[in-house]
Parts: structure tokens; sequence; C-alpha cells
């Protein structure tokens, strides 16, 4: 359907849809929809979003777009009054005697409320007309105002109520999250749950700290993720009694799916490569021609006119733009078309070692990019990851050169992201590596304080620079002396500069072995990615240790020993983890 992708309900009812695509194409549909009779006042609400968060078009027709199981209630023709959010706020200010039914399921209730409400315990919306009959008669008699997340179930709600006697009946209009948006938190306690990955948002509309269960989806609350039952990525209180194995087949299905991922490898066939950049707040106001001839200094501007006159210089809509005259504005994203993409051959052994409700953590193998850049953009480990886990999009939260292998740790939500991020930006995440470096060491164990340069030389690289650079610092302790001159190291990062680990031991004289930019006798090399075929660099991410960003604990994972490390001296390496 014109890359439209999402659902479609249809029921004699009315339709109900949530759908992604390009701006122009959701509009011919609305403006379709709206052409059938009865449907000439459906409205929409607009969500922005950079990427397709839906895998394909689904179409369905019900009964019902919500299950009720009332078949005489008929919300087309009749709802209850629907009460604005500013008055339900006046009303609660001034105490008027009013009932606040609650319409949502009791799982919804557990993260929070408004002040005094009443729940009616539900696990599903059709047994909501039951626990109605079931009320004390009295409260027939008063005002009563019901509310859900968004308005929609108080449009089946509120008619049954008034069928079965009760006198005033009120829908707060647009739920509680309209009322969030118009009114705040005042007379809210606790947050709102809702149906995606945020789990909860607060009356700001911003996404809560709350958890989920990874396999029964039940909002946690603070008790229940302090339940010995609650095994983050296995089980909770509310579905202990599920095997293990149920997580183990996940594992393993994701694991196949990520293998049929890259196989074929994405980048290997011809494809249009769209390239993005964005507008720094330097440049507001100014031509196009302006900023890249700034920003891309290397190419001269006859070389972005072509591109212009080909149609290869696209706005945030994929639209061309015509002209390197054009205005730009600050935060603005454009994108430059590269068609005939074909990317080099990476080690696509991408090996899933644990998942939970936030983290995805993975051994991965090299050569193998993390992250799209330079001549890599669809064979790369982040690819790759959303694509298995799509409509997810994981979130990187610290990086490994693209010939380093070694453990990673993903999130699955950008709550998650902020929470790892801001560990690796304090130094607090333990991390040990394996190197094998060409020579001895005069010592078992010795240090680097050398700085860092802050800016990239040639290929990206980085070297020591003494007046101006970095801080860093690097611990390394020898394991075992080698009889063919190379040595075993377990290495400690006290800081997370780029190419840190590989600048320090090059300084010191010591280069990894297989790195093909940081050479013996302190040369640099012409490329800093191996090939496939290429003898592979002796750098491994051994070992790592956190806090875990939704159960508050340390954990640590420990990826499989590459076959360069593994030696007869291999027992010392397991005994010498000081923190581990």
């Amino acid at each position: 359907m014109r890359d439209l992708k999402g659902t479609i309900l249809l029921s004699p009812e009315g339709i109900n849809l949530f759908i992604a695509g390009q701006g122009e194409v959701v509009d011919q549909l609305m403006e379709r929809l709206r052409a059938i009779p009865g449907l000439a006042g459906l409205k929409g609400k607009i969500s922005v979003s950079e990427k397709q968060p839906f895998n394909r078009m689904l179409v369905r027709l019900k009964k019902e777009i919500i299950s009720f199981g009332q078949p005489d209630i008929d919300p087309a023709s009749h709802t209850s009054p629907k009460l604005p959010p500013a008055t339900l706020a006046q009303w609660l200010d001034e105490g008027r005697p009013l009932l606040l039914l609650d319409t949502r399921n009791d799982y919804e209730v557990k993260l929070g409320t408004f002040r005094g409400a009443h729940s009616l315990g539900i696990e599903t919306f059709r047994q909501f007309p039951g626990k109605v009959r079931d009320l004390p008669s009295e409260m027939r008699e008063q005002p009563v105002v019901m509310f859900c997340t968004g308005g929609i179930r108080c449009e089946k709600a509120g008619p049954f109520m008034e069928q079965e006697g009760f006198k005033e009946i009120y829908q707060l209009d647009g739920g509680i999250l309209k009322y969030f948006e118009e009114c705040g938190g005042a007379h809210y306690e606790g947050e709102c749950f809702v149906f995606d990955q945020r789990v909860g948002v607060d009356p700001a509309l911003e996404e809560t700290a709350s958890a989920v269960c990874f396999e029964c989806q039940t909002p946690l609350t603070a008790d229940d993720q302090a339940d010995p039952r609650y095994q983050p990525g296995e089980s909770c209180p509310h579905c202990y009694d599920r095997q293990v194995e149920e997580r183990r087949r996940r594992l393993k299905d994701r694991q196949a799916a990520l293998r049929a991922c890259f196989d074929p490898l994405p980048g290997s066939q011809p494809y249009e490569n769209f390239r993005p950049f964005r507008i720094p707040g330097a440049f507001d106001g100014q031509s196009l021609a302006a900023f890249l001839r700034t920003a891309f200094a290397h190419q001269p501007l006859e070389f972005w006119e072509a591109r212009c006159r080909e149609g290869r210089l696209l706005n945030a809509e994929y639209q061309p733009v015509h002209s390197l005259d054009h205005r730009v504005r600050s935060g603005e994203r454009y994108f430059r078309a590269l068609p005939g993409t074909v990317e080099p051959d990476v080690n696509p052994a991408i090996e899933i070692l644990d998942e939970d409700d936030a983290l995805i953590v993975i051994s991965k193998p090299a050569p193998m990019p993390t992250h799209s850049g330079g001549r890599y953009n669809r064979n790369t480990v982040l690819y790759g990851l959303k694509t298995v886990y799509a409509p997810e999009q994981p979130r990187i939260c610290h990086r490994l050169d693209a010939n380093t292998t070694g453990l990673m740790v993903l999130a699955r939500s950008r709550r998650f992201a902020a929470h790892l991020q801001a560990q690796f930006a304090e130094g607090t995440v333990a991390k040990r590596y394996l190197a094998r470096v060409q020579g001895w060491p005069e010592t078992d164990d010795f240090e680097s304080r050398a700085p860092i340069s802050a800016g990239s030389g040639p290929l990206g690289s980085r070297t020591v620079d003494r007046e101006q650079g970095l801080r860093a610092h690097t611990v390394f302790h020898v394991i075992e002396r080698l009889s063919d001159g190379t040595a075993l190291l377990e290495i400690e990062p006290k800081t997370g500069r780029t190419n840190q680990i590989r600048v320090h031991l090059w300084d010191l004289g010591l280069p990894i072995c297989g790195d093909p930019a940081y050479l013996s006798g302190h040369g640099m090399g012409e490329a800093m990615t191996l090939g496939i075929q290429d003898p592979p660099l002796c750098l491994h991410a051994w070992r790592l240790r956190l806090q875990h960003p939704s159960q508050g604990q340390w954990v640590g994972w420990e990826a499989p020993m590459p076959g360069w490390a593994t030696t007869r001296e291999q027992i010392r390496v397991e005994e010498h983890g000081t923190c581990f």
C-alpha cells in the first residue's frame, strides 16, 4: 500500500487505524477514508518519526474495535457527555461530590490513578459490564466521571452505565493523557500505563522508570521488582510458573533471525544509500552552499552542484533540493543519495549472549562495524539488531572498533540508554580486555597515562599528544610471555578515549598483533578496518560489569575466549579478575 505500514481495524461500529509512511501518502489515505459515508469527520493525530516503526501493513475485520460483548451499545450513535479535563480539575478543586470510575484493567491501575478513584478490578474490558452490575445501588444516584487512558473505552462504558440506570454519567474527554497534557498531575497519583515500550508516562508525558515483565508484559511496582520470583528477562511474580526453557527458545529464535538477516550480507547487493547530515545552529538562515562548503571542505562546491542537478540532495521528506541557494534552518536534516552502494564484506557471526527488558548483550565478531559510517551502512551490528528487534530501536551505549571482538551492551529504550551511557561516561563500568602484543613488557604490571589527541588524524586515527591531549589512563597486566616473542595481556581501561588501548600500547612500543593502523616502530598503516581475509586484530572485550538500569543491582558478563588468547596459562586469567 504505497509503503504505508501499520494496523487498520474495521468493524460495523467504526474504524481504528495506526499507520506510518510518507506524509503525503498518509494524507491521501485519510482523504479516501473521509470520502466514505459516515467517516467525513474522521480525525487523526500526527506523530513524526524518523524511522518506519512497523514491519507490515495489517488490515483486520473485527466484530468490535474494542471487545465489549454488548451488541446493543453503539458508540457511533450515542456516547455519554464529554467532560473537559479543565472542568474535572475544577470540580476536584472545589470538592464537588462525584464518583471517579477507572474503567481500565487492574494491571494498568497499578501504576497510578486519580486520588480516590474507584477501580473495578477487571483483567479485560469484557468483564466491565458484570462488575458495573455489581456496584452498590447508591452509586447510581451520584454523578460519575469515568476515565481511561485515551477515552476510547469510555465511548462504550458510558452508554452501558446509562442503560444500567446510572443517572449522571460523564466521560473524561481524551482520557488521562489529555488530562496530563492540559492539567498536569493535579489530583492524580502515580503515572499512566501506556501500551508501548515506554511502560508508563508521568504527568509531564515523559517516560518513567517503571519496568514491565519481559515475559508477561505486566507492569512491575517496586515491590514486584524486589520479589525473589522476579528474574529479569525470565519471570515475575505474575508468571513465575513459566519455564526458563521459554527464554532459551526465544534467544534461539533471535539468533536464527540474526543469522538470516546477514545471509546474504545486507550490504552485498547494490542499493540506494541515504547518508544524513544535520544543520548546526551556526548556519541557521544561511544557504545550503555555505554549510556544504564548510562541513565538507574536501569537496569542491561544483561536486555538490552536480549532486543537486542529479536530484541526489534531499530534504527531510526525501524530496530533492533544487538549488544550493536554498536557505537552511538549525536542526534540519538532509540526505545525500548514493545509488549503487555495495559494502565490503564483514564477519556476521554476532552471538546474542543475553537479553531482558532493558538490555541486549552480544559478543561482537570482527571485522564488523558497530554502526554506520564510512563504507558501511547495512553491514553493521546496529543494522542487524534493529532488523531483528523491530519495531524496537536498540541503542548503542558504548562502542567497539570494527576490528575489536567481544562484549557489547545495547539498550532497548531511550530511558535505559541514558542510564547506561551515563555509567560509561562517568567511568563506573568495570571493563577488562585481552590483547596479544608484539614484544615482551619489562614488568608484569604497568600502566600508561599518556594524553590522547582530541582530534582525529588520517583515517580517523588518534595519537599521543602530551601537550594538548585528553586525559587517558590504562592499566596492564601480563598473563603470559609467549615463545614467539608476543605477550598476552589483561587490560583495564580507566578512561574511554577513542582507540585508547591501541594508542597506549603503540606508544609503549608494544603494538597489538594484527593492528592495521598502529604498527611496530611507531609507524602508521594505511587502513583502520581489516578486510575479511586479514589476520585478526588481537584485541578482545572480555569482561564487563555495570549497574543494571531497571533492577539496580550490579550484573556482569564474560565473552567467549578468542582462539589467539587460549593458552595453557588461561587459568591465571580466571584468577586475576580483581573486580569480577
